[in-house]
């Protein structure tokens, strides 16, 4: 029996990886989960995903690696899976003495925020427009907004993710009130409105070598009315794509960054992307971290935590697929607040007063 550590256990995308493994020819039934958590959902200890989940402080608390430590030696960890970025690239930085797939620590530094990534793609034409201004800037100075509205006006601290803290600012007057709203943001970042589709692709490394990548889109959000972004980071219709243009303009972008640090790419990145109004792909941001979709590429048969465990273990040779898959065009990711994701290569909307025609 494998004995694994998940970090961020509550969280949707943690699940999604434990979902993975227990899906694997390999490995289920043959791991007992352990989660850590800093515990602000709490429905996780009670699903039966995991053997235990501890209550943990944040990385950056003072006692984080003193009661991780104690953690990984009462339950004999053998390898761990990281999840929150910012806790990923602690672990990058201080590494414990357990197999995890370790993401380069510059490169996750260059990355974990949206200014720094932006700043390293500059000039590229991989990302989207941009600029950073202070609140006083925006405030008191309107003529140093360069950008054409509507315009993504957002927080961009280390680890932001799910939209939080964004909003579609439509002209110079709501720019105002957001930035008075969040009268505790010292600066902002504005970005161009990108109009297209919301796409995700994975990339996984080994040593340098990368060992798989999947291509996905977002096409509408678990409640997704509630958030001001619109973008609540829960995927509630989506689907798995056959693009390569997506795929290559992502790892331009990964590679770009591994030019300035100079380091073997290794692990998993999720780069997220957003179509401009002509249909290119513009780079927004790079996960140091499975995102929720994950267990729907292990659904469709390309299992990215089961490479990732094998990888830890010396088992390379053993990957099942190498590379991707290609998908059915009529696919889809299904999801809702109270049950599992649901995949299906046969999804047909109907005509308005037809029925839909499930076969699987």
């Amino acid at each position: 029996m494998i004995k694994m550590l998940v970090t961020g256990a509550c969280g949707v995308t943690s699940r999604s990886v434990v979902r993975s493994l227990n899906k694997s020819e390999f490995f289920k039934d043959k791991i007992e989960f352990i989660g850590t958590d800093i515990c602000n959902l709490k429905y996780a200890p009670y699903e039966g995903l995991y053997k235990k989940v501890y209550y943990v402080p944040p990385f950056n608390a003072p006692n984080y690696r003193e009661i991780m430590q104690r953690i990984i030696d009462e339950n004999q960890i053998e390898c761990a899976i990281v999840i929150p970025e910012p806790e990923s690239l602690y672990w990058s930085e201080n590494p414990f003495n357990v197999k995890f797939m370790r993401i380069p620590p510059l490169f996750g530094e260059e990355v974990i925020s949206k200014k720094r990534l932006y700043e390293n793609l500059m000039g590229t034409g991989l990302t989207p427009k941009f600029q950073v201004l202070s609140n006083e800037e925006l405030l008191n100075s309107p003529e140093k907004v360069e950008l054409e509205y509507p315009m993504w006006i957002r927080d961009y601290s280390e680890g932001t993710t799910s939209g939080k803290g964004a909003y579609l600012a439509n002209d110079y007057k709501h720019l105002c009130a957001w930035v008075e709203i969040n009268e505790n943001i010292d600066t902002f970042m504005l970005a161009e409105f990108l109009p297209g589709r919301n796409l995700a692709c994975f990339l996984s490394y080994n040593h340098g070598e990368l060992i798989q990548y999947g291509v996905a889109e977002r096409v509408d959000y678990l409640m997704g009315k509630v958030a001001v972004s619109g973008i609540t980071g829960n995927t509630s219709y989506g689907r798995l794509l056959n693009d390569k243009n997506v795929f290559d303009i992502s790892l331009k972008g990964v590679n770009k960054i591994l030019e300035k640090t100079g380091e073997e790419m290794n692990g998993l990145v999720v780069v997220d992307l957003k179509e401009d109004a002509d249909g290119v792909p513009m780079i927004t941001e790079i996960n140091l971290r499975h995102v929720a979709f994950t267990s729907t590429f292990a659904n469709a048969g390309l299992n990215f935590s089961e490479a990732q465990l094998l990888c830890m273990l010396g088992r390379e040779s053993e990957i099942p697929v190498k590379g991707t898959l290609v998908f059915p065009e009529n696919n889809a990711m299904l999801r809702d607040v109270d049950g599992l994701p649901i995949y299906t290569e046969n999804f047909h909307m109907p005509n308005i007063g037809e029925a839909f025609k499930v076969t699987d």
